[in-house]
């Protein structure tokens, strides 16, 4: 059974919105970091955001005042808000979990 299961990812127009969704377990939520990192095509995966268990937030400055990563810790859940969409943000959206755990990825397209 998987640990991290994330959902929400879809084909977008450029300047829609999506919002991500990664379900993860107790022991791997509570008290622990938790985000999102992105592989685009002919990339290496790389981070989008991550929130500390006290809900500090970081964010890779392309998605910067357009994507907001929040969680809710009672129900061990973690997202991302995902707003005016490009096309560079096309990818797979993974959820991690620290220190190494990782979900299948939920694709993500954004067409021009």
């Amino acid at each position: 059974q998987a640990q991290l299961v994330e959902s929400g990812g879809g084909l977008v127009q450029a300047g829609g919105s999506l919002r991500l969704s990664c379900q993860a377990s107790r022991r791997i939520c509570r008290g622990n970091t938790m985000g999102w990192h992105r592989r685009a095509p002919g990339k290496q995966r790389e981070l989008v955001a991550r929130s500390t268990d006290g809900a500090s937030t970081t964010y890779a400055d392309s998605v910067k005042g357009r994507f907001t990563i929040s969680r809710d810790n009672n129900k061990n859940m973690v997202y991302l808000e995902m707003n005016n969409l490009k096309p560079e943000d096309t990818g797979v959206f993974y959820c991690w979990g620290q220190y190494a755990y990782w979900g299948q990825g939920t694709q993500v397209t954004v067409s021009s």
